[in-house]
């Protein structure tokens, strides 16, 4: 594409972590020091821990995932000279549970990013500043079970984990490659509609979650009050009878729905613009507008944990590294705290509504 001369001048900065096992001390007090510059600057994270010999694994923002996809069929797998793009989704395939699962995965175009938790150090770049962030791996034909043990070594890793260090010469070039696609591009390679089916599905989780919850507390209290738990006992070993469970409401997810309908529409709208021939002054508006989009989803922080800032991924607060989307709303549920629930589907509501009118603003650069 032609900017009349324009050539994107980023920064690639290298980062190494210290105190990562205690809290993620050493990239927690860097992004906390240097938190406004790098809501500032920052385009992307991209985050690398272990690694072993396998398959490509990788989570991050949804908008990166069209992104991603094309990195990861880029890159050849060492072992079978495939790209590892194609020998993740053959291992899909592979593994499905069932005929229709293989279908989707025989059929599959894109690489699915997971959802982050919490564990390794894009934590605060992505869920306390809402940077767009990756964390990147390989593994899965490395299992030995000796992480924090004696037995992690460099010997280990040499023998047994990646013999020929090949996986590690993959994972630069996954990680090189995502680099220079980002700190190339004219148009930073963001695409939001992928983040909108993300959300939606997500969206569509927890409303069928409250419907389930509501069934199956109606048939539990049924099942208490007929007595059928006292009659079922084991009398040798008997077990407390459940408590009669309140009703579960039906809550009110109009607002979220509202603003995923608008979501979707700006998504399309940005996605078909053509900035061939733009300025450099509105290229350079417009990737600022893409770059920041992820900020529009942070909040004032979650309930009892009001560092983690993030609308739509968290770690969860029972479950430690695991993630939890759409925590507010998905945490409330299911401790059937319905009026926190309510709230927090409002302010998950605000969070996508600010998303589109940042997204809304980008398409008004080239009006």
């Amino acid at each position: 594409m032609t900017k009349k001369g324009y050539q994107p001048k980023r920064t690639m900065i290298y980062c190494a972590w210290g105190g990562e096992e205690e809290g993620l001390l050493g990239s927690t007090e860097w992004v906390e020091q240097h938190a406004a510059e790098l809501q500032q600057k920052a385009v992307i994270y991209i985050n690398t821990d272990g690694n072993g010999r396998g398959f490509l694994s990788a989570g991050g923002s949804h908008a990166l995932e069209p992104a991603f996809t094309e990195i990861a069929q880029s890159v050849t797998d060492p072992q079978t000279g495939v790209t590892v793009f194609q020998r993740k989704i053959s291992r899909d395939i592979i593994n499905a549970g069932n005929a229709k699962a293989r279908k989707e995965n025989l059929a599959k175009q894109n690489f699915d990013l997971y959802a982050l938790g919490s564990g390794s150090d894009y934590s605060p770049f992505f869920q306390h500043l809402g940077i767009s962030s990756m964390n990147i791996a390989f593994g899965g034909e490395d299992e030995g079970g000796e992480y924090h043990s004696i037995y992690d070594s460099y010997d280990m890793y040499r023998r047994f984990k990646d013999p020929t260090f090949e996986y590690g010469v993959a994972l630069a070039k996954v990680c090189g490659h995502t680099s220079l696609r980002f700190a190339n591009a004219e148009v930073l390679p963001f695409d939001f509609r992928s983040l909108h089916k993300t959300i939606s599905r997500y969206v569509t989780e927890v409303m069928a979650l409250t419907d389930e919850m509501r069934e199956s507390t109606a048939t539990e209290n049924e099942a208490v009050k007929g007595n059928h738990f006292v009659t079922a006992n084991n009398i040798t070993e008997p077990l407390l009878t459940p408590a009669i469970k309140a009703d579960v409401p039906y809550l009110n997810f109009s607002s979220l729905q509202n603003a995923l309908s608008g979501l979707e529409k700006v998504t399309v709208v940005l996605h078909a613009i053509n900035s061939n021939g733009a300025s450099a002054e509105k290229s350079i508006a417009f990737n600022q507008k893409l770059f920041h989009a992820e900020q529009s989803l942070l909040n004032t922080g979650l309930p009892r944990r009001n560092w983690y800032r993030h609308s739509i991924y968290a770690p969860g607060f029972y479950t430690g590294y695991g993630v939890k989307t759409l925590p507010g709303v998905r945490e409330a549920i299911e401790q059937r705290n319905w009026k926190e629930a309510q709230e927090q589907i409002e302010s998950a509501a605000i969070a996508i509504g600010q998303l589109s009118i940042l997204l809304q603003s980008a398409v008004d650069v080239f009006k």
